[in-house]
C-alpha cells in the first residue's frame, strides 16, 4: 500500500517528458510484475536466508569448540565454494537485470499492439508485428535461460563443496584419531556438524538465486521512484485570481528536453485579449498543440515568457495555472465508472441537474437516457460508446467545469457534420465571455474566430 501511494505521488510529480520517453507497458510492468517479483523474493527467500545464516553461525561456533583443526579444514573448503558462488553471482546479476528490462520492453510492445489491434489487422501488419514480437521474446528468452543457468549452478556447487568438506573431515579426523590426538566420537560428531554446516549454505545459495531476481526488479522499481520530479513550487505565493483572460506570448522559444537541438517554437509572440476567440491553424508538426502545452505549463519554455493577466505563469504554481482552463482534446478518455462520475470528474460537488444540463447542451442527454441504467450506466474502455459519443462526453466535462479560458484541440474531429453543428451551437454558449484557443483543420470550426494565427515552423507566418 505504501508503494502504491508513492506511485500516485510520482505520477503527479514527474514531468510530461517522462511519459513521452517511457512506454505505458514498461511503466505498468514496473508497478505490477516487478513489484510482485520483489514481494515474492522478500517474502519467500529473505526468511530462509536469515534462518540459514543463523544455523550456519551456530554450527561454526560448535565446530571450533569441538575441534579447531577440523573446523579450519571445513572452513577452507567452504570458502572455496563461497568464492565460486560470488563469481557466479557477479556474472549472472546482469542477466537478471537484462531479463527484467527486456520483459518490460515486451510488455510495452504487447500493450501498444493490443490497443491498436484493429489498425494492425486493417493494415495487414500482423506478420511484421509478429516478427518484432519474436525478436523481443527472444531477448527475454536469452536473458532468462542465461540467468537461470548460472544461478542454477549454485545449489549443485554447494552440494559438491559440502561433500568435499565431508571427505576432508573424515581423512584428517582419521589421521588425528590414529595419532591419539582426538577420539573417534569427535569424528562422528564433526560429520554431523559438517552436514548441518553445509545445509544452510545450500539454502542460502537457493535464496540468493531468488534474491537476484528480486534485486533486478528492485533496481527498476527504485529507478522509477527516483525519477526526476518537477520542481517543488510550494514556496510560490502568487496566485491567479479573478482571471479576465488576457494572455501574452512574448518571444517564446521551445525545444523538447529529449532533443534540445531541434527547435519546435522559434520566436512566437502574440497577445490575446479577454473574451477573444483565437484560432491556431497550420500544417501538422507546426507547433500548434505544443503552444497549448506550453500555455498549460505541461512543458517549461526554453526562452521568453507567457503571462496571464500580466502575471508570468512561471511565477505561480502549476495547479493554479491548470485551474484557469477547460480543455477538450482530440484524444478522448473514459475511465471505469458511471456516466455521471465520468462527466463530473472535472468538478466534484456538482448537482445532477448541472450534469444533465451539460449533456443536453451537447446533445448527449437522449443517448444517455437510452442506456440500461441511464446516467448510472457503468462505462470503461470496452464500453459501447462510439468515438464521437466519447468526445461529446469530454465536451460536457468542459462545459461543467466552466473555467475562464477554454482550449479546444481538434474537439470536433470525430463527429459527423450534423452533430458538429449542434456542438458548435453549444460551444458558442460555452465560449461566451471566455478567452478561447481553438486548434482545428476544419474551416467550419474556426469561422467565428476573432483572430486566426497561421503557424508554420514554430512562427506566426500570417
Amino acid at each position: 500500500p505504501l508503494f502504491i501511494v508513492r506511485c500516485k505521488q510520482i505520477f503527479n510529480r514527474v514531468p510530461q517528458k517522462y511519459f513521452n520517453t517511457t512506454s505505458q507497458g514498461d511503466i505498468l510492468s514496473r508497478i505490477t510484475n516487478d513489484v510482485s517479483t520483489l514481494q515474492q523474493g522478500l517474502t519467500n527467500s529473505l526468511p530462509t536466508i536469515i534462518s540459514a545464516a543463523t544455523q550456519f553461525v551456530g554450527c561454526l561456533l560448535m565446530m571450533f569448540v569441538t575441534e579447531w583443526r577440523l573446523a579450519l579444514v571445513s572452513i577452507g573448503v567452504t570458502f572455496l565454494g563461497i568464492l565460486l558462488t560470488v563469481l557466479i553471482l557477479s556474472r549472472s546479476q546482469r542477466y537478471f537485470a537484462a531479463r527484467q528490462k527486456s520483459l518490460g520492453a515486451l510488455n510495452g510492445y504487447v500493450e501498444e499492439m493490443y490497443s491498436g489491434h484493429e489498425v494492425v489487422r486493417l493494415s495487414r501488419a500482423g506478420r511484421k508485428i509478429g516478427a518484432q514480437f519474436d525478436t523481443l521474446n527472444a531477448a527475454v528468452y536469452d536473458a532468462n535461460w542465461k540467468s537461470q543457468f548460472l544461478s542454477g549452478m549454485m545449489q549443485p556447487l554447494m552440494n559438491i563443496v559440502g561433500n568435499i568438506a565431508y571427505v576432508a573431515v573424515c581423512v584428517l579426523g582419521s589421521i588425528l584419531a590414529m595419532n591419539g590426538t582426538i577420539e573417534f566420537g569427535v569424528i562422528v560428531s564433526f560429520i554431523l556438524y559438517v552436514r548441518l554446516f553445509t545445509s544452510p549454505l545450500t539454502q542460502m545459495a537457493q535464496g540468493m538465486t531468488n534474491m537476484q531476481t528480486a534485486s533486478a526488479s528492485a533496481h527498476r522499481i527504485f529507478d522509477f521512484l527516483e525519477s526526476e520530479e518537477m520542481p517543488d513550487e510550494s514556496e510560490k505565493t502568487v496566485k491567479l485570481t479573478d482571471v479576465r483572460g488576457r494572455v501574452c506570448f512574448d518571444h517564446v522559444r521551445f525545444s523538447y528536453p529529449s532533443d534540445p537541438d531541434k527547435i519546435i517554437i522559434r520566436d512566437f509572440s502574440a497577445e490575446v485579449l479577454p473574451g477573444q476567440k483565437v484560432a491556431i491553424v497550420g500544417p501538422t508538426g507546426a507547433g500548434k498543440t505544443t503552444m497549448v502545452n506550453l500555455l498549460m505549463r505541461f512543458y517549461e519554455i526554453s526562452g521568453g515568457s507567457i503571462s496571464i493577466d500580466g502575471v508570468d505563469t512561471k511565477s505561480v504554481p502549476r495547479w493554479n495555472v491548470h485551474d484557469q482552463f477547460s480543455m477538450v482534446l482530440q484524444d478522448t478518455w473514459v475511465f471505469r465508472g458511471t456516466v455521471r462520475e465520468n462527466i463530473a470528474s472535472s468538478k466534484p460537488g456538482v448537482t445532477n441537474k448541472q450534469i444533465e444540463d451539460a449533456c443536453k447542451a451537447v446533445g448527449l442527454d437522449h443517448f444517455i437516457r437510452s442506456l440500461p441504467d441511464g446516467y448510472d450506466t457503468v462505462l470503461d474502455d470496452k464500453s459501447s460508446l462510439s468515438q464521437g459519443q466519447k468526445q461529446l462526453l469530454t465536451i460536457a466535462r468542459a462545459m461543467l467545469l466552466d473555467a475562464k479560458m477554454l482550449i479546444l484541440d481538434e474537439a470536433t474531429s470525430n463527429v459527423d457534420t450534423q452533430t458538429e453543428k449542434r456542438i458548435q451551437a453549444a460551444m458558442q454558449e460555452l465560449m461566451r465571455g471566455k478567452t478561447c484557443f481553438i486548434i482545428a483543420h476544419r474551416l467550419s470550426t474556426i469561422q467565428n474566430a476573432d483572430t486566426i494565427l497561421v503557424v508554420d515552423g514554430g512562427d506566426i507566418v500570417e
